[in-house]
C-alpha cells in the first residue's frame, strides 16, 4: 500500500486510483447483499401459488400480502436509510442484516395471512435500509472510472437473487417442501451474511470527511488504508458558509427539485417494475402451468433483469444517465404490453418476462446511477433513502392495484391490466426528461467532477 498522499481528500484518493482487491470485494459483498434482498423480496411471489392454496385467499388479499414487505421497505428506506448518515453505512448494514433474517424466519412460521403479512411488512424495513446503505457504499468505495461497471455489477445484484433464489424454489423447495421452505432458506442465506460484512467492510472514508468529528482524519485514514488506498495528510475543506444537513434534500432548492425528480420518477417506474415481479408466477400458474413451471417464468425474468443490467453499465460510460435510462423505459413498456396479449408456450411466457426485466431492471441501473451522483455524501444515504422509500409507494400499490384490477375485469384481462401498469413507466419517462443532474460533492468538497457515477 503506498503512503501518505500528501493530500486533502480521500473522494479524490477513491476517484483517481486504481481499484484494489479490497475494493472488489466490498463490491462483491454489496453485490451478494443486493441478491438477498432481490430474493427476500420476491420470496413471498414464489410463495404465492402456494399461500393461495393453502389458505384460500382472493387475488385482492394476495395483492396485500406481496404488497407488505414493499410497504415496509419504503418506511425502513427512509427511516434505516437516514440512519446511515448518521451512525455509519457499515453498522446500519448490520442491523438491517438482523432484520431481515428475523423477519424471513418468523415469516416461514406464519399460521395466517395477518400474520404472514406483519412479518413481511417487518422484513420489508431491513431490506429498505438495506438498499439505502449498500448504494451509498458502492458509489463512496469505488474509482471513477470503475464506477458504471460497479453500480452495474450492484443493481444486477437484486436480480441475480431472484435467480438463484427461482432455481432453489422450483427444482428443490417447492418440489421437496412446501412455500414456507422458501421463507425459512431466505433467512438461513441471510444470517450468513453477518459475519462476512461484519468482518470485510470498512466504513467508507466520505462518510467520516462528511461528518468531521474531532478524529475523522484518523477514521478517514483508517478506512483508506482498510480499502488499501494511500492516507491524506488532513481533512478536506468544506465550503465557506456551508453546514451541511441531511435535511437539505428537501430544504435547499438545487436538490430538493433533484430529489422530489429522482423519488416520483422512480416511483412510478416501480410501479410498471413490481407487476411483473409480483404477478408474473400467478398469472403464468393460472394459464394452466404447474407451480415450478411458473415459478420459472419468473426466474427467466431475473435472467433478463440480471443482463439487461449489466450491458447497460457499459451505455452509461459511454453516454451518461439519462438518454439510455428513457430509451429502456420505453423499450420496457413495449414489453409489458406484449406479456398483456398472452401466450399458449412456456417459452413465450419465459421469454415475454425476460424482455420486461431486461428493459426495466437497466432502467433501474440508471436511477441507482443518478442517486449516487444527484446526493452529496453527507446525505447520500439519506437522499437515496427518501427516493427509494418514496418510490416503494409505486412498489407497494402496484400488486394491490393489479389484484383489484383482476378482481374487477376477471382474470382473462389481462391486456388492460398490463397497459395500465405500463403507464407507469411512461410517466417516469416525462420526470426524468426534467431531472438536472450534476456531481452533488461539488457543493461541498472542492473535488473532481465524478462523472463516472
Amino acid at each position: 500500500m503506498a503512503g501518505s498522499t500528501g493530500g486533502t481528500n480521500p473522494i479524490a484518493v477513491i476517484d483517481a486510483n486504481p481499484m484494489s482487491v479490497r475494493q472488489w470485494i466490498v463490491v462483491v459483498l454489496m453485490v451478494l447483499l443486493n441478491a438477498l434482498d432481490g430474493f427476500d423480496v420476491l420470496s413471498s411471489a414464489f410463495s404465492a401459488p402456494g399461500i393461495t392454496k393453502e389458505w384460500g385467499i382472493l387475488r385482492s388479499a394476495l395483492g396485500v400480502v406481496l404488497s407488505a414487505e414493499l410497504v415496509g421497505m419504503g418506511f425502513g428506506s427512509i427511516l434505516l436509510g437516514g440512519l446511515a448518515d448518521k451512525i455509519g453505512r457499515k453498522p446500519s448494514m448490520l442491523l438491517c442484516l438482523v432484520i431481515m433474517a428475523a423477519g424471513m424466519y418468523m415469516a416461514h412460521a406464519a399460521t395466517s395471512v395477518s400474520s404472514l403479512t406483519a412479518f413481511r411488512l417487518f422484513t420489508g424495513l431491513g431490506i429498505g435500509g438495506m438498499l439505502a446503505a449498500t448504494n451509498a457504499v458502492i458509489a463512496e468505495t469505488t474509482s471513477r472510472a470503475s464506477r458504471s461497471l460497479a453500480m452495474s455489477l450492484y443493481v444486477i445484484g437484486y436480480p441475480l437473487g431472484g435467480v438463484i433464489g427461482g432455481y432453489a424454489a422450483q427444482s428443490w423447495l417447492l418440489v421437496d417442501y412446501d412455500w414456507r421452505a422458501v421463507f425459512l432458506f431466505g433467512a438461513v442465506t441471510t444470517a450468513v451474511m453477518i459475519p462476512l460484512v461484519a468482518l470485510l467492510v470498512p466504513e467508507t472514508p466520505a462518510f467520516h470527511a462528511a461528518r468531521q468529528k474531532p478524529d475523522a482524519l484518523a477514521r478517514v485514514n483508517r478506512s483508506l488504508r482498510a480499502l488499501l488506498q494511500p492516507a491524506i495528510d488532513a481533512l478536506p475543506p468544506i465550503k465557506a458558509g456551508i453546514k451541511p444537513k441531511v435535511s437539505d434534500i428537501l430544504s435547499k432548492p438545487g436538490l430538493r427539485k433533484v430529489t422530489w425528480l429522482l423519488a416520483l420518477g422512480y416511483m412510478v417506474h416501480t410501479f410498471t417494475f413490481y407487476f411483473v415481479l409480483k404477478f408474473a408466477v400467478q398469472i403464468v400458474s393460472d394459464a394452466g402451468f404447474t407451480q415450478p413451471q411458473a415459478a420459472s417464468t419468473l426466474t427467466w425474468a431475473n435472467i433478463g433483469g440480471a443482463t439487461g443490467g449489466l450491458l447497460f453499465g457499459f451505455l452509461l460510460k459511454k453516454w451518461d444517465i439519462k438518454g439510455p435510462t428513457i430509451g429502456a423505459m420505453l423499450l420496457g413498456v413495449g414489453a409489458v404490453a406484449w406479456f398483456g396479449m398472452g401466450h399458449d408456450t412456456l417459452v413465450e411466457w419465459r421469454l415475454s418476462t425476460f424482455l420486461q426485466m431486461f428493459f426495466l431492471n437497466a432502467a433501474i441501473v440508471g436511477y441507482y446511477a443518478a442517486f449516487a451522483r444527484g446526493f452529496p455524501a453527507y446525505a447520500r444515504a439519506t437522499g437515496t433513502g427518501f427516493a427509494l422509500g418514496i418510490g416503494r409507494a409505486g412498489a407497494a400499490g402496484s400488486p394491490i392495484i393489479a389484484g383489484i384490477l383482476f378482481d374487477h375485469l376477471g382474470k382473462q384481462q389481462l391486456l388492460p391490466v398490463s397497459i395500465v401498469m405500463a403507464a407507469g413507466s411512461l410517466i417516469g419517462v416525462v420526470l426524468l426528461l426534467k431531472l438536472p443532474l450534476r456531481d452533488a460533492d461539488s457543493d461541498l468538497f472542492e473535488t473532481p467532477d465524478r462523472k463516472g457515477a
